[in-house]
């Protein structure tokens, strides 16, 4: 999201030229890699991880299923393993306020938080989603942004992301703190090349699990479970941190390996 470029260079201009810039981000698109080398000279790069890599603390799975059928097996898992708190990913604010409504309708209580929810709404929509009193809390990328839950044991794509580091983004708000926590992903036919994309950026094949009842009767596209992509197993733990542009320090401050990756443009919000 380039959205506040143009203030970020309406205050740069008025900036003395000597000066000691500072970025931070949990994300660090191709994008913004190119803002930063325009607007800072010969940065040095401090990862915490490398790009879009995951974590042991977060098992990922697929389920296949139908794109109708979606919310019906939603509901099935929330209500089969006993979901006490899940944040559940949409890839519209229509589609979030579509679901919420559902699920509520099926007697789980949920809310949606999305750009078109004023900042009072989202406020008491976390609040109430941290304390328990509303169980399945239901978000668009952008609205989850900087949200902090503790403890939280369950992540939903209910739509998989039009970005692929968005995946990344999304299932690290499991499993933090060395904690355990699960990703699931309601995968449907035409979300194939979105799951292959995936699959290549972290390096690896996500566990399919199909669910009896909710068998899909048009079967991804995806090579699965094929040989492993780089490290982890399939069906492994996610959650890690993306790095940021320039010359690049990991871990060890005298190592700099290079960047890489693409961005596709985020649209629907």
């Amino acid at each position: 999201d380039m959205g506040f470029i143009h203030d970020i260079k309406k205050i740069l201009a008025v900036l003395p030229k000597r000066r000691q810039n500072l970025m931070f981000s949990a994300t660090f698109s191709e994008e913004i890699r190119e803002l930063a080398r325009g607007l800072v000279n010969d940065p040095i790069e401090i990862s915490v991880s490398p790009r879009n890599t995951t974590v042991d603390t977060v098992s990922q799975l697929v389920y296949p299923v139908d794109k109708g059928r979606k919310t019906d097996l939603l509901t099935h898992l929330i209500v089969e393993e006993q979901w006490y708190q899940a944040l559940v990913f949409t890839r519209t604010k229509h589609g979030a306020n579509r679901l919420a409504q559902k699920l509520e309708k099926s007697g789980i209580g949920a809310i949606a938080i999305h750009g078109n929810k004023s900042q009072n709404a989202r406020t008491r929509a976390l609040a109430d989603f941290k304390a328990g009193k509303t169980q399945i809390l239901v978000a668009t990328d952008i609205a989850a942004r900087g949200l902090d839950i503790n403890d939280l044991p369950h992540v939903v794509n209910f739509d998989l992301p039009n970005v692929p580091e968005d995946y990344v983004h999304r299932i690290g708000r499991t499993g933090r703190a060395g904690k355990e926590g699960q990703a699931l992903s309601l995968v449907c036919a035409e979300e194939s090349r979105m799951l292959r994309d995936i699959e290549k950026l972290i390096r690896k094949s996500v566990e399919r699990r199909t669910v009896s009842g909710f068998e899909p009767l048009e079967e991804l596209n995806v090579a699965h479970p094929g040989p492993k992509m780089g490290g982890g197993r399939p069906g492994g733990r996610p959650g890690g941190r993306p790095g940021g542009g320039g010359r690049r320090r990991s871990g060890n401050r005298n190592s700099r390996p290079q960047g890489g990756g693409n961005r596709q443009r985020r649209n629907n919000y």
